[in-house]
């Protein structure tokens, strides 16, 4: 193959169709969202588009990985920095940490995450699959705060960390503070209560108490944050 013909059967522009979906997202509903929509913002054929992603969730899923891909890069960045510094942080410290990293990656974004979780509430189905989004990203969160993330303990502490992010998440859109103290706030809350009820940082849970929390933990959520909808 000749390096003509490799460079046109490339995929073309994956972070400008991207921040196509993105900016069509934060005017519109996901499911208003049509393949042929993305390539005209984007400004390729859907035979390029075809080429980097098979469907609108693709590039939902495809930004949500990029997120998780910076803020990994970002934390390994600045624990080489800190050293010693960065290994002397508990759990919950480097976790909080790690979770504000992911608030300011999404802070371009806010209207695009505001459409989704408007489009979440309104489908449970399109809920769930967030939730497994979220789910998948927050445990790698937990891995860069150095938190296990094996077996089915690991799995509580994701989801459980998936929808304590949700709830971060709400008063992260409607925080205009340049400092994000309401924001900072409140997830230092949603740790401290997963601390307490999930052993999401250093504690254990056993089936038997996570099973015999589970009605107390239901009736803390709103109806409509059952499912998180998270990214």
């Amino acid at each position: 193959m000749t390096d003509a013909s490799a460079a046109s059967s490339a995929p073309a522009g994956r972070s400008a169709i991207l921040d196509a979906f993105l900016a069509l997202l934060a005017e519109r509903p996901f499911e208003a969202i049509g393949l042929s929509d993305v390539a005209g913002r984007a400004g390729v054929s859907l035979a390029e588009l075809r080429a980097s992603f098979g469907s609108t969730f693709d590039m939902l899923s495809g930004f949500v990985k990029d997120v998780d891909r910076r803020v990994l890069d970002a934390t390994a960045a600045d624990a080489a920095e800190e050293g010693e510094l960065s290994l002397a942080a508990t759990h919950r410290d480097r976790l909080f940490e790690v979770l504000m990293r992911r608030l300011d990656v999404l802070a371009p974004h806010r209207e695009a995450i505001r459409s989704l979780a408007r489009s979440a509430a309104r489908n449970p189905m399109f809920a769930l699959a967030l939730n497994r989004l979220s789910v998948r990203s927050q445990q790698w969160m937990l891995a860069a705060a150095g938190i296990g993330t094996s077996g089915l303990k690991g799995g509580v502490r994701a989801q459980g960390l998936a929808v304590a992010f949700a709830r971060v998440l709400r008063t992260f859109l409607d925080d205009t503070d340049p400092s994000l103290a309401r924001t900072m706030a409140a997830l230092d809350r949603e740790l401290a209560s997963g601390e307490r009820m999930l052993g999401l940082l250093d504690g254990v849970c056993r089936l038997a108490r996570c099973g015999g929390r589970g009605a107390s933990m239901r009736r803390r959520r709103s109806e409509d944050e059952a499912p998180a909808a998270a990214i």
